[in-house]
């Protein structure tokens, strides 16, 4: 009898990274001119982004400084939840950006839709924040992977534990 083969879909950020990518950000901001004397930060509080500028022009700048680093970082930027801008002391604005971790039951739904769709012998279950995928054949896991690759999921996804 021929063993099940399986994978997890997960959906994870790494915090080294972020931290390293926020570090590179402040140090771009303190040599940018158009940044000269302005009170804007990125600092990183549990699994939120604390995003403060000036106003809300420097925010999009900062935003953009920061999403170009993330990148560079293999951080995926789709993870990122961002809040409503708000009013913070000294006159600057404040935004927060949540680091989403895991599969939420609504994109494990779509996740196993594509899969019972797609006719392929396999089975999914969901387990906690990850889905896992288990059949016998290792092509149609394949087939899996490309199809949830192509999935239009509000969060990005990774593969682990390929056995």
């Amino acid at each position: 009898m021929a063993k099940d083969e399986s994978f997890d879909i997960v959906s994870k950020v790494e915090f080294t990274e972020v931290t390293n990518a926020i570090t590179a950000t402040m140090k771009e901001i303190k040599t940018r001119y158009d940044f000269k004397g302005s009170k804007s930060e990125v600092s990183l509080d549990k699994e939120d982004l604390v995003l403060v500028s000036d106003d809300e022009y420097k925010m999009d700048q900062l935003k953009d400084v920061l999403l170009g680093r993330l990148i560079k970082r293999g951080i995926p930027v789709k993870n990122l939840d961002y809040g409503k801008m708000e009013k913070a002391s000294g006159g600057t604005v404040r935004q927060r950006a949540k680091l989403v971790q895991g599969i939420d039951k609504e994109n494990a739904k779509k996740i196993n839709t594509i899969i019972k769709n797609s006719g392929l012998k396999v089975k999914s279950q969901v387990q906690d924040d990850q889905v896992r995928v288990s059949g016998k054949n290792r092509d149609d896991l394949q087939k899996i992977i490309s199809l949830v690759r192509e999935a239009d999921l509000t969060v990005d996804v990774q593969f682990i534990n390929y056995r």
